[in-house]
């Protein structure tokens, strides 16, 4: 997997971020991850948290189709006593990213369901039964119906932020029936996106138009962002009418992303203000009925912080978000009311798991309770960290709520074969069966941690086999030689010190498994002698390493040759010897006891001109170049070439040659074939770069070490974005991410094509992202093979012998 957070840092920058919820109004959020707490709502006793199921700011596919939980605080704190969903919700519609509730009413936007989409929810009991759905009027495709909503004195407000140029607020009558009772606009044809939040009291409803800054739909900016406004409006006779249109003060941008009406004041955030820094303006009713604005709050950290993306007055303090600060760990300011002005008051922090917990993206409070939502904590699950005010003023953290998830349950005790329409349980295949499945949770995965790469061990006293599977925070150990009855073995836990990432990768020499991982700090090289699992004795084990290389600190990958006994660690960052991210070799021959051999880079290669190695392949050559016969020879996917390197001579490397292609977006992952003719090259990016509309893999014609060629560009049945393949005799697999796992036959490596796939995603569409198969391991001498599968977990399959031509 490409850099996420080099991803991440782009998505936030280029899109500024937007604002979930306050009291009884929520406006959908532009995150990067809408996990759970992506937007909130309190209502008395109630507390309303959505969850998409959607990445908007991240090229993450999909898992679920959003919902809403409900949760009740009692004296024990908030419990989870409901779900609620829409009837005809589909997964990526957004719905959960606006709620608005008012005593037994609950209204949920779905923005990205055509138009948009409002459904309407009223509580009977314990449940929450839909008794209406509004859809987008007349108007562009993508309006945005529902990306902001605000209910009060039997009103349902919905903004409508794209349904034309300016945007509109469609207000509807409960007594009616939710009929329509008007529309709300802008008057300035300066302002747009007016609906993009939404604050009610009373008979007046404060409306924020932010402009292209404050985007929708996941859209990210549409035009230069400009100050932005809000308009109040209040109701008269059977219409609305625009009392005043509170104009931006110099210097602001996007403001009215998230507004709060109060009683002769109200607040409006303009979050990427100042380069991302962002700032919370207040206007107060003077005497004579005009509106004017005071100094502007602003967070007492610099550069980009999105302060303002969501915030909501508790009792007497008010709560701002600042979910970029850190790192994207987040903060809450706090300020507290002092003769009519604002004051800091305190800093809220909270521990989060995982690359960004954008800890105050989502906020919710009344009285002395706040629940400030984290939607990217344990890994974009999302949650809830629950604060309370005591009797001195300060808030302290109490609790969190989190919602109970809906994971795939075990499927083990007999093969499911694939059937004639295509399914083996709820997974899509052809001409491969499903021998069994254990969730990430069976394998030692806490919330929100999922499955990476994969690796494979066979016994050779026994001749087991076992799968060796990366998780984010260490290793899992399964006994597959039962292959309908996978055993967990147990854990070998992450370097200590060392940082929870989305990497971890294992290979195999000599009975011991060589672990390494990206962006994890100083975890070093984790060597674990895999014959200890020959003493399970029934009850999983938490494994120490047996040896450790310290020679690097991260890395993205380890690659080993055993015919040499030489390790290649790839990728390498975070200190010790990185050789700029290329070749660090290391000689394992005695495994316990590894040694420092050189490094090899070559810097006509990768983003950074390093080279950088994203990937690679090494073996002694003996393929038809009769020059590098017998040479161990190493095959780099460098992001931006494939690189072929000699790596003879540990002391002296040599660059042999390195070839681009077309359309290059990051060269990944490769493999050779048995003859040493060819190298299968993915390229990770590109479908999502939009230069390739289905899933490419790049064929090399590797004849001529000095001068490989570009033989053929196999485009696979999908949209798939790619990640790890491997060959075995005249197949080749590929693990494309939420198509799960494809079986090509290369027999005419000219004209690959497809005989037999898994698809390990239960869901959802088979489009580019980062979810899915991460990898797969098809040399056990069973013939079954093991799947990793990032938040689902471990697929045994096995492909149906049919002749291949």
């Amino acid at each position: 997997m490409a850099s996420t957070r080099m991803l991440l840092v782009a998505a936030l920058l280029a899109v500024p971020a937007a604002v979930p919820a306050q009291t009884y109004v929520s406006a959908h959020p532009a995150l990067p991850a809408a996990g759970f707490a992506s937007a909130m709502v309190m209502d008395g006793s109630l507390l309303y948290v959505g969850r998409t199921g959607a990445a908007t700011g991240m090229p993450i596919p999909p898992s679920r189709a959003g919902s809403v939980h409900v949760f009740e605080r009692g004296a024990a704190g908030f419990r989870e006593i409901a779900m609620v969903e829409g009837s005809d919700a589909e997964i990526g519609d957004g719905f959960g990213t606006a709620i608005a509730a008012h005593g037994a009413w609950l209204a949920v936007g779905a923005p990205q369901q055509g138009g948009g989409s409002v459904y309407i929810f009223q509580r009977a009991g314990s449940e929450w039964r839909q008794v209406a759905k509004l859809a987008a009027p007349a108007g562009p495709a993508d309006a945005a119906f529902g990306s902001a909503l605000g209910i009060s004195d039997g009103f349902l407000f919905v903004g409508a932020p794209q349904a034309t140029q300016k945007g509109v607020v469609y207000a509807y009558d409960a007594a009616a029936g939710w009929r329509p009772a008007g529309e709300l606009a802008p008057s300035d044809p300066a302002d747009s996106r007016l609906g993009r939040s939404i604050s009610v009291q009373g008979n007046q409803v404060l409306v924020g138009a932010p402009g292209p800054g404050g985007s929708v739909g996941g859209g990210g900016m549409q035009g230069q962002p400009g100050p932005g406004a809000a308009y109040l409006f209040e109701r008269d006779g059977s219409g609305w009418r625009a009392l005043t249109r509170l104009a931006a003060p110099a210097g602001a941008l996007a403001m009215g992303t998230k507004v709060h009406l109060g009683e002769g004041w109200a607040l409006a955030s303009a979050p990427i203000t100042g380069n991302a820094n962002g700032a919370l303006y207040e206007f107060t009713r003077g005497a004579d009925g005009t509106w004017a604005a005071g100094t502007p709050l602003k967070p007492e950290a610099q550069g980009p912080t999105i302060f303002g993306a969501d915030f909501v007055v508790a009792g007497e303090d008010l709560l701002v978000g600042a979910p970029m600060v850190g790192q994207f760990s987040g903060v809450v300011y706090v300020f507290g009311r002092q003769a009519g002005t604002w004051t800091p008051k305190q800093t809220l922090t909270a521990e989060t798991q995982g690359m960004a917990g954008f800890f105050g993206m989502a906020v919710a409070g009344s009285g002395d309770v706040a629940v400030l939502g984290a939607p990217g904590d344990d890994f974009w699950e999302g949650t809830g960290f629950v604060f309370r005010r005591g009797a001195d003023g300060t808030w302290t953290e109490t609790s969190t709520v989190t919602d109970a998830g809906s994971g795939l349950e075990a499927i083990t005790g007999g093969q499911v074969d694939c059937s004639a329409d295509g399914m083996a349980a709820s997974f899509g295949c052809q001409d491969v069966d499903l021998v069994s499945f254990l969730p990430a949770s069976a394998l030692g995965a806490e919330r929100g941690i999922m499955v990476s790469d994969i690796w494979g061990w066979t016994d050779s006293e026994s001749n087991r086999e076992y799968a060796l599977i990366g998780r984010f925070d260490g290793t899992s150990f399964v006994d597959v030689t039962d292959p309908a009855h996978p055993v967990y073995l147990g854990n070998l836990p992450l370097t200590e010190g060392a940082t929870k990432n989305l990497w971890r990768d294992i290979k195999v020499y000599k009975d011991h498994a060589f672990v390494v991982a990206d962006a994890a700090g100083e975890h070093g090289v984790q060597i674990f002698d895999l014959t200890r699992l020959r003493d399970f004795n029934g009850t999983p084990e938490t494994f120490s390493e047996d040896a450790h290389y310290s020679g690097i600190h991260s890395a993205h990958n380890i690659v080993i040759n055993e015919e040499t006994g030489f390790a290649y660690a790839v990728g390498s960052s975070m200190g010790g010897e990185t050789c700029g991210g290329g070749l660090h070799m290391i000689d394992i021959r005695d495994p316990r006891n590894p040694m420092f051999a050189g490094c090899f880079s070559d810097p006509l290669t990768g983003n950074a001109k390093t080279g950088y190695s994203h990937d690679a392949m090494c073996t002694v050559y003996h393929g038809p170049d009769t020059e590098h016969q017998d040479k161990e020879i190493c095959f780099g996917a460098n992001e931006t070439a494939l690189s072929i390197a000699d790596v003879t001579d540990k002391a002296n490397p040599v660059a042999l040659s390195r070839a681009s292609y077309p359309n290059v977006a990051y060269s990944h992952q490769g493999w050779i074939s048995d003859d040493h003719r060819y190298f299968f090259l993915d390229d990770e990016l590109d479908e999502l770069s939009g230069t390739q509309d289905r899933t490419r893999t790049l064929v090399w014609d590797i004849a001529d070490l000095d001068d490989p060629v570009l033989l053929t560009e196999y485009k696979g049945e999908t949209a798939a974005s790619d990640h790890n393949l491997y060959v075995k005799g005249n197949l080749m697999y590929e693990s494309n991410y939420v198509a799960g796992l494809r079986i090509i036959d290369i027999s005419d490596p000219a004209n690959p094509r497809e005989v037999a796939h898994f698809d390990t995603v239960p869901w959802g569409d088979d489009a580019p992202g980062f979810a899915g198969s991460w990898s797969n391991y098809p040399y056990f001498k069973s013939g079954n093979i093991i799947v990793s599968s990032m938040r689902e977990g471990l697929f045994v399959l096995r492909k149906r012998e049919r002749p291949v031509s």
